[in-house]
């Protein structure tokens, strides 16, 4: 080959270089994250009245869910399956799990402490007003409708999808509604490996 044929070579490896390096940089500075953000900032509190905020969810692994305490069947549902799959982690007791009332009105602190302990002692549920409850299901993408009942009281269809929290707080996976315990049980493992 001749000289010129590797000159082009060269100038086509620099530029393709070059090229690949302005690319990154365009990327890092204009593209967003890639980190998947959900949650909000928040000051509710638990079942035990004490104040709370999204920190609780940080130092150890978390499985978070929305729900009620009148819910006939998805939420206790879940929080019986996730407490199931608590002991099928053979006394791994690193997950937390956390269960925000879609239904503050109802569910005060005082009938949340009556209710949470039935599931575990890993178990917190968190409540507030109103406003605050609703500013943070919105921030999770959390689906929420009440219903009227024929007997004057109301039923909330939600969404029914537990989510997986990282020691950081940050998400790292759902359980669906109804999944199978031992891929829950799974998820859950390797949500404590992390």
């Amino acid at each position: 080959m001749s000289p010129r044929v590797y000159f082009c070579i060269a100038i086509f490896c620099v530029l393709g270089a070059l090229g690949l390096t302005v690319s990154e940089f365009v990327a890092s500075k204009f593209m967003p994250a890639t980190t998947f953000n959900v949650g909000a900032q928040f000051s509710l509190i638990n079942h035990k009245g004490e104040p709370v905020n999204e920190t609780v969810f940080q130092g150890h692994p978390s499985a978070l869910f929305f729900g009620f305490t009148h819910c006939p069947e998805v939420c206790p549902t879940t929080l019986n399956d996730l407490a199931l799959a608590k002991q099928d982690l053979r006394g791994d007791d690193a997950l937390k799990v956390y269960f925000i009332t879609l239904d503050p009105l109802r569910d005060t602190a005082d009938v949340l402490a009556e209710y949470i302990p039935y599931f575990g002692p890993d178990f917190t549920g968190i409540t507030g007003s109103e406003a605050d409850i609703q500013a943070l299901s919105k921030s999770w993408g959390i689906y929420a409708q009440k219903s009227d009942l024929s007997d004057g009281g109301y039923n909330i269809d939600h969404t029914a999808t537990v989510f997986l929290l990282d020691s950081k707080g940050q998400f790292a996976g759902t359980i669906a509604y109804g999944e199978a315990q031992n891929i829950a049980v799974k998820k859950l493992e390797n949500l404590i490996k992390k």
